[in-house]
């Protein structure tokens, strides 16, 4: 592990003070005025243990972020569709000294049942500090194990666990991604997606470490001004091959990660960045980085790829067990941090095997299902239903059946020249055992997904029961 996060910034800024450090809609900002900005919040921070922030794709919710992790505080990371009850929960559980969020937000933070003072990063610390105190240009590093943030998971039901990630676990996070992810002083960053969604928020991060330009616009804007490296999700992606725009020459590398991304999709996106490695990794908010694939994927798409350096692999039980040198702290609960790694190894619950160093998942052991007493496993489906000509997206979810108990059912995307969806089925019935072929195949313009752009299965299982009604 070399420096910490916010000290990598530092010193990147202190090579090219000049140079375009984040980019926002309508908002520019160099290294010199953004770290500016830093020291000032950093400042205005002190005796706190944490701040609450509630960013979005702007220059001050980096400001804030990089600030209090400059200062060792540890940043509260709020997404915009909390619940009010889930919300007060989360601050009561943490105790943050303030909330932060840009003006344009403080309706959104009062619609969720805030009712507390909100600052802007801007404005905390004119409330906070002397107008005259001096800025310190440098502080002492926090310690490696200082809690750097406190996110929160992305469950679709239940009130959403709050995860611990220190600095240590986000610096040796940040050395996979400099050995893996080439970003050189000058390149320019795409991070379209809101910042409250960890990938986009640390992709925005990794880049001003390497000296490079955050951008945080929307995608096609930042790749029609330039852009030589895109942090997506799969559907972001989708969305900027159906734009028709491009192609661009410029990206040099595609970093993706979240819901697994089909053959077919990737080859379509290779199309219009001719010239970008296309990398999907595999990890979780509580396991960082796992494994990548730096190719179109595997042809039953259930490989996650090949694990990193330093990231150790079991399989117990059928679940996936993680060990290595970036995984979180553990969940904060009113009892303290507790379900951190035990001796060193943590899972979250998915299903594989490991062959060699390559990881290949099954899914959540949660998202099985058994029909007539036999198992079906969502992924194979919708491995097999991507792998059929025309195909897009694929989501299967169990729906109740009053004589198998469950059957599969199935949501696609598809291109305007897909076969039928009984062809479809067909087809399936020569990859697929009979349990496993989907009683229904429902097409959509787009799956739904859920805030943090994972596939809302909840909202799929919906449409289809409604349209087998």
């Amino acid at each position: 592990m070399t420096e910490l996060l916010a000290a990598r910034i530092f010193l990147a800024g202190a090579v090219r003070p000049d140079a375009v450090a984040v980019r926002g809609a309508g908002e520019e900002v160099v290294f010199r005025e953004f770290l500016h900005r830093v020291r000032s919040f950093s400042n205005a921070l002190s005796g706190m243990r944490r701040v609450a922030v509630l960013p979005t794709s702007d220059v001050e919710s980096l400001v804030a972020v990089v600030g209090a992790m400059h200062a060792g505080v540890s940043v509260v990371l709020l997404h915009r569709h909390l619940p009010p009850a889930h919300l007060a929960h989360a601050l009561a559980l943490t105790g943050p000294g303030a909330l932060v969020a840009a003006a344009s937000q403080h309706r959104r933070l009062r619609r969720m049942g805030y009712e507390g003072q909100i600052h802007t990063a801007a404005s905390l610390p004119e409330q906070t500090s002397p107008p005259a105190a001096p800025l310190p240009e440098q502080t002492s590093p926090p310690a490696p194990e200082t809690e750097l943030l406190v996110g929160l998971t992305s469950g679709t039901t239940g009130t959403p666990k709050l995860f611990v990630r220190d600095q240590r676990s986000w610096s040796t996070t940040l050395d996979r991604s400099d050995s893996t992810f080439p970003i050189a002083p000058g390149d320019t960053v795409s991070t379209p997606g809101t910042l409250d969604h960890t990938h986009f928020l640390y992709g925005a991060l990794h880049a001003l470490t390497r000296g490079a330009t955050a951008d945080l616009r929307p995608a096609l804007t930042a790749l029609e001004a330039g852009a030589t490296h895109l942090y997506t999700v799969p559907a972001i992606a989708v969305d900027i091959v159906r734009s028709g725009s491009g192609p661009f020459p410029a990206v040099r590398q595609v970093l993706s990660s979240a819901a697994r991304w089909p053959r077919t999709a990737r080859a379509a996106l290779r199309s219009v960045l001719p010239n970008a490695e296309i990398t999907h990794f595999y990890g979780a908010s509580e396991l960082s980085f796992v494994a990548a694939d730096h190719g179109l994927g595997a042809p039953d798409d259930t490989a996650a790829g090949e694990l990193f350096d330093g990231v150790d692999a079991e399989i117990r039980d059928g679940l996936v067990h993680i060990r290595s040198d970036m995984l979180f702290t553990g969940y904060l609960t009113e009892h303290g941090i507790t379900g951190g790694p035990d001796d060193g190894w943590c899972t979250v619950g998915d299903r594989g095997a490991l062959h060699s160093r390559h990881l290949h998942l099954h899914g959540r052991a949660s998202e099985m299902l058994i029909r007539g007493g036999l198992n079906v496993e969502p992924a194979e489906v919708e491995s097999a239903l991507t792998a059929l000509p025309g195909v897009l997206e694929a989501a299967c979810v169990a729906l109740p059946d009053p004589r198998m108990g469950e059957v599969p059912a199935a949501a696609i995307v598809v291109t305007a020249d897909a076969p039928a969806a009984a062809e479809l089925r067909a087809r399936l019935r020569e990859t697929l055992p009979a349990p496993a072929v989907p009683v229904r195949i429902l097409r959509l313009p787009a799956l739904p997904r859920t805030p943090r752009g994972k596939v809302d299965r909840a909202a799929v299982r919906v449409l289809l029961a409604a349209a087998l009604d």
